[in-house]
């Protein structure tokens, strides 16, 4: 059996490479001899960090770019030929393809309709021309506006063999578009489906997982001020942390949020030039699987990137959330802590400090109702994929796990 995974995977965000993770997990102990390939963006980081045998998903950004714009115009165009042919062979090779959680289905990041919009469409496309079953495993989804991007989502949904989506809001996103999603199931984030790390607790430490935000696809003539303006929130909060006598922990979910990070460290460094080298620290991370060894090293978490924030649910820890879309509302919702979001446009830092101040004092509580919502998710997962399997023929050749 030929198995593909695709995806942004391998390119900087954690999240991405989580739910990967996970999907990984199950096929390597449900279906130990399947031949597993990826087709994927970040093809030298995922070959090197999980074995797989990877095809590059763009040929234009692995190229050297000339500046001129009519170069660029003509290589973009070029490329788009070589990635089609070559994803064109390399779903023919596959008996099953999977595409593992992430919002491949959404834009509420900006995105542009000619690139993944177009892969995902492709995708499924080709999958159907050439037999290939296509399964879209636990994503994410929005009412999308543009209509060129609303079409090849849709599209790609309608054309794919299997369909489950991360939460109902995604599900309802995709059938207010046009898609018949009756028979389509929702299961929890892949996330809650990895293993939870052990680590000691830093007294009196917040997490603070910041992003590179500039808005969403629908807020591109607005996306400086609006970045600005969130730079300068994280400022001022993580300022008045230290003030307050926190330990405050720096949290990321891409390689591009380190920009962000550096603006902060250094605002609060010249500000406050007496302030404790433990008081304010930030350790890079590459997996998610470190990203949430950090969260378990602290006491309350206020994450911006959606992972922060579902791997800090899925830890019991008290949560404040930084949103940026309804995803995060709705996990927040999901798990209880409803009342302690914020929108990311336009941050409220008073308040953010006083919904801090809160969770950590009702943390008796929070913790046990997030640690029973967070197991009822792992055991949901397992029927994910035994309903995975059925529905896609693969043959269960399951290994024992050995403790």
């Amino acid at each position: 059996m030929k198995v593909g995974l695709f995806g942004l995977l391998g390119a900087g965000n954690v999240g991405n490479d989580g739910s990967l993770e996970a999907v990984l997990g199950y096929l390597r102990q449900q279906h130990p001899s399947a031949e597993l390939s990826c087709l994927c963006s970040g093809p030298d980081v995922v070959a090197a960090r999980y074995g797989l045998r990877t095809t590059p998903l763009y040929w234009y950004y692995a190229r050297d770019r000339d500046p001129g714009l009519l170069v660029r115009i003509g290589l973009k165009a070029s490329g788009k030929i070589r990635d089609s042919a070559r994803m064109l062979r390399w779903v023919r090779e596959q008996d099953v393809v999977l595409v593992p959680g992430t919002g491949v289905l959404e834009n509420t990041l900006p995105v542009r309709p000619w690139g993944f919009p177009f892969s995902m469409f492709l995708l499924c496309l080709l999958g159907r021309l050439t037999g290939t079953k296509v399964a879209l495993v636990n994503v994410g989804s929005n009412v999308i506006n543009q209509p060129l991007i609303r079409f090849l989502y849709r599209s790609a949904a309608r054309l794919a063999h299997y369909r489950s989506f991360r939460d109902a809001l995604s599900r309802d996103a995709m059938g207010a578009m046009g898609v018949d999603t009756s028979r389509d199931d929702v299961y929890p984030d892949l996330v809650f489906a990895l293993p939870a790390p052990l680590a000691e607790v830093e007294p009196g430490s917040v997490g603070v997982g910041v992003m590179e935000f500039h808005g969403g696809s629908d807020d591109r003539k607005d996306a400086a001020e609006i970045h600005e303006s969130y730079v300068d929130a994280m400022r001022r909060f993580v300022r008045r942390l230290v003030d307050d006598g926190c330990r405050v922990r720096m949290l990321t979910g891409d390689e591009v949020d380190h920009a962000v990070v550096r603006d902060v460290l250094a605002d609060v460094r010249a500000s406050r030039p007496d302030l404790a080298e433990d008081a304010l620290v930030f350790e890079p991370t590459e997996t998610l699987g470190e990203v949430m060894t950090q969260i378990a090293k602290v006491e309350v978490v206020v994450g911006t990137r959606y992972h922060n924030v579902v791997c800090a649910l899925k830890l019991a820890k008290p949560t404040v959330s930084i949103s940026y879309s309804a995803k995060s509302d709705r996990a927040m919702t999901e798990m209880g802590l409803g009342d302690y979001t914020q929108d990311a446009r336009s941050v409220d830092v008073d308040k953010l400090v006083e919904q801090v101040a809160e969770v950590t004092e009702l943390a008796g509580r929070i913790q046990p109702m997030l640690a029973e919502r967070s197991a009822e998710k792992t055991a949901r997962l397992v029927r994910q994929y035994e309903v995975l399997t059925a529905s896609l023929g693969i043959p269960v050749e399951t290994v024992e796990v050995v403790a």
